[in-house]
């Protein structure tokens, strides 16, 4: 038997991203075999694709799946064939049909949420929660200002930032968008298409601020967070959508009110097994709980994950994003 998998040979854009049809792996010891259900999208697959984050090559590309263990190594205790599992990361490879993964990268995916869903959240939320508890330790009565609040971190952010009762100031750039980060649980939404965000967000708040500012944007929205932000205020630059921020004078946080910026990555608050139970614990917590829904906004075929970055690049995406096998 045969799998595909995605495996760059350059890097560029989504033209690069080709196909091998090689035999299925067996698992070692540790390992298991599986096979996808659902592979999830993320804009950090675009940063690898293109070298913004650095690479070996050859490589393949996605940190996060979906599917069920077919074959499991030696010493493994803790899963069985047939389990659910989902995983996200270590390690690129995730778009391909069948992966062997080490058992201690895996978490069981609860009953009653499918392949899809698990794909779609399980990077998604595990960064919203270690950002939002964990980093910002955001409470509730903040107000907050989540940047592309319709996106596949944004919905999901907006809804965990209502359930633990903080405000929600969202920017998009269409009034589908808008209408999606509304029904998310967005109080204010800004349109930056046709709108000066600080300004906006300055008569939202009375003059005040904001406390916390989450952007996944970058570049485009650096500015616009400091402006929008409160004495004291944390901006937390977790993303480049639009290229990363650089050339930062530092002097410019103490001209603005004494702020303070952070930019972390995941897998530093899921370094532990402790981290890592915790972290997802609270993530199946609150989808199980209806809390926070998973908005799956289209899907691609796998081979077609090309004009999935395409589109994804293009801001024409809503929400999550998963390529099914």
């Amino acid at each position: 038997m045969t799998m595909k998998r995605a495996v760059i040979q350059q890097l560029g854009g989504p033209e690069v991203i080709g196909w091998a049809e090689e035999a299925i792996p067996s698992p070692a010891a540790g390992e298991v075999l599986i096979e996808h259900g659902a592979i999830g999208l993320n804009f950090i697959d675009t940063y690898h694709r293109t070298g913004l984050y650095p690479i070996d090559l050859p490589s393949g590309l996605g940190l996060e799946a979906a599917g069920t263990i077919t074959a499991v190594g030696d010493g493994v205790s803790d899963y069985a064939v047939g389990d659910r599992v989902a995983y996200m990361g270590p390690g690129l490879g995730a778009y391909a049909t069948h992966r062997v993964m080490p058992a201690s990268a895996l978490f069981k995916v609860p009953d009653g949420i499918s392949d899809e869903v698990a794909a779609a959240a399980i990077l998604k939320a595990a960064t919203t929660e270690g950002l939002v508890e964990r980093c910002a330790n955001v409470t509730a009565g903040d107000t907050v200002l989540v940047h592309a609040a319709a996106g596949g971190v944004g919905l999901i952010m907006v809804q965990w930032l209502k359930a633990i009762g903080a405000s929600v100031i969202g920017t998009v750039s269409s009034e589908a968008k808008a209408a999606a980060a509304r029904a998310a649980g967005c109080d204010h939404v800004i349109r930056y298409d046709r709108e000066d965000i600080a300004p906006e967000v300055r008569e939202i708040t009375g003059g005040a601020g904001v406390p916390t500012v989450f952007d996944g944007v970058g570049k485009d929205t650096f500015e616009a967070s400091l402006d929008s932000m409160a004495p004291r205020g944390l901006l937390v630059s977790f993303g480049n959508a639009s290229g990363p921020v650089d050339e930062v004078n530092l002097g410019i946080l103490a001209q603005k009110g004494s702020l303070f910026v952070t930019r972390p990555t995941l897998f530093h608050y899921y370094t532990t097994p402790e981290d890592r139970a915790a972290g997802m614990a609270r993530v199946w917590e609150m989808i199980g709980s209806g809390k926070v829904k998973i908005t799956v906004g289209q899907t691609y075929p796998l081979e077609e994950a090309a004009q999935a970055h395409r589109d994804l690049e293009a801001r024409k995406t809503t929400g999550s994003t998963v390529l099914l096998p």
